[in-house]
């Protein structure tokens, strides 16, 4: 047994911390304008959390012009390509050095468990920046074919000032998503967490100064919604807002790109992504799969598959293994327990969104096969145990709404068309999964499924070479891969002509 496998450890370790929960603005630790803090209860326990600074709309004003002074003088994109490269790169190393100290943030702040902080949210971090600084010295321009009197030069420039606005289910993780390509193609960037999880933002930031990244190409202002991050998506002189989060929130954001700038809008949005089991399928793959891609993070995960569209003839079975692979395998526990595989949902008024949503489902006539109901009170924190309702009818609420939480719909289907006309009937288009073992009916659903990514026979599998992104109100633009520096540069075409 090894240090970080004990509790006493990450207790220990918890009561050494000194969050740090000022601003950082051009390459410092500053409170906000006026001075003012807030707070949050802990998710793992209820306890009052750090004090973060609660930053206004002349914060961000001062954090733009920060950005934009960093843009213009050129001091990060006009960088050799390899200077800005390493300097990325000692950034994912510091990450990995800090690994325990940002674990210990994030879990603090949103209630996963501690080793789904270390081993997952902080590892993908760091090998998201390292993924794009990689990209930095092998991105070339082009020159597009003309006559022999004219040369064209089609260069991809950078936008300038990004204001990014990520969400609290993975904020390490996230972050990296926006910050790494972002930052490797040459932009400055204003980053607004949600206020739920403030401290591994700032954390980062700091990390990537002290690995040399120039004073204002990064800048983190905390604070809510409408005093930070309104006036973000709002301010004139930001040239795109990259944001990932609600449905509802995204097509403000998109409002507020209309009444000021025009500015450009990459969103990320929400999800009720079906997973489609045939009766020939396997069924403890599916049952694993379903289990886990439900559960994990306690449900909150944008592509959760949260809708299980099952052959009425294998419903009862599959249901069973389910419930197996969850006892067995899903650990619910305080998020410091090495041995959780789950742990709090973000605050109490999200928990009692979730068990309203449970109560609606099961007052409307579907059935609780298992869990699905608040546990670990004691603790003060605020916590569901994983379950499923059955007897689901896709017009029911709760088969159509996004719920955020650890549970699970199950629709019945008798034909491959009310299959697909089940999963397709939604406002989402994020993610989807089909399990079978006819090939032919694979690639039909998965064609079929209007969806940002199809898995077959697996679920929630990725690596940073595939895009991320959804269809319809999931949203629009990729985060992930090459196609991500896409959105954070244009085209600029220089024709010289020659005679």
């Amino acid at each position: 047994m090894t240090a970080q496998t004990t509790r006493a450890y990450w207790e220990r370790s918890l009561a050494q911390l000194q969050p740090e929960g000022r601003l950082f603005i051009d390459g410092a630790y500053q409170p906000s304008g006026n001075g003012a803090t807030f707070s949050r209860p802990r998710p793992m326990d209820g306890q009052e959390g750090a004090a973060i600074a609660r930053g206004t709309s002349v914060d961000i004003d001062k954090a733009v012009k920060a950005a934009r002074r960093a843009f213009d003088s050129g001091v990060w994109r006009h960088m050799e390509p390899a200077e800005r490269k390493a300097i990325m790169l000692r950034w994912a190393a510091l990450v990995r050095e800090h690994a325990e100290e940002l674990a210990l943030l994030e879990t603090l702040d949103v209630g996963k468990p501690i080793l789904a902080s270390l081993n997952v949210d902080v590892r993908l971090c760091a090998d998201g920046i390292q993924y794009y600084a990689e990209m930095i010295d092998k991105l070339y321009d082009e020159i597009a074919p003309t006559g022999p009197k004219a040369r064209a030069l089609v260069r991809k420039v950078p936008l300038g000032v990004i204001g990014a606005i990520t969400p609290w289910n993975y904020p390490l993780i996230i972050d990296a998503w926006k910050l790494g390509p972002a930052i490797a193609a040459g932009n400055s960037v204003v980053l607004k967490p949600a206020e739920q999880s403030s401290l591994s933002a700032l954390r980062l930031a700091a990390l990537a100064h002290e690995a040399g990244l120039p004073a204002g190409v990064l800048n983190v202002v905390t604070g809510y919604g409408e005093e930070t991050g309104k006036p973000l998506a709002l301010h004139m002189d930001v040239d795109m807002i990259a944001f990932t989060g609600s449905t509802e929130v995204g097509k403000l954001i998109m409002g507020y790109a209309a009444q000021s700038n025009i500015k450009r809008v990459a969103l990320e949005l929400g999800g009720k992504s079906p997973i489609v089991v045939f009766e020939d399928a396997d069924l403890d793959a599916a049952a694993s799969a379903a289990a886990w891609g439900c559960f994990y993070n306690a449900g909150e995960t944008c592509h959760a598959s949260t809708r299980l569209i099952v052959q009425r003839s294998v419903q009862d079975a599959l249901l069973d293994k389910i419930e197996a692979v969850t006892r067995r395998e899903i650990a619910l526990a305080h998020p410091l327990e090495p041995a959780a595989q789950i742990g709090a949902l973000i605050e109490e008024s999200h928990m009692q969104k979730v068990l309203g949503m449970i109560d609606d489902g099961v007052g409307s006539g579907g059935r609780r096969v298992f869990g699905a109901e608040r546990t670990l009170s004691e603790t003060g924190g605020y916590y569901i145990s994983p379950g499923v309702i059955a007897d689901v009818t896709n017009d029911m609420p709760i088969a159509r709404n996004e719920i955020f939480g650890p549970v699970l719909v199950a629709i019945p289907f008798d034909s491959e068309d009310e299959a697909l006309s089940i999963a397709n009937d939604t406002v989402y288009g994020l993610a989807g999964a089909v399990f079978t073992r006819d090939m032919e009916r694979a690639h039909r659903m998965s064609e079929g499924i209007h969806a940002g990514t199809v898995w077959v026979n697996t679920y929630d599998m990725a690596n940073f070479a595939t895009p991320f992104g959804g269809f319809k109100q999931s949203g629009s633009g990729r985060d992930r891969s090459v196609h991500a520096i896409d959105k954070y540069c244009d085209y600029k075409t220089i024709w010289q002509q020659f005679g």
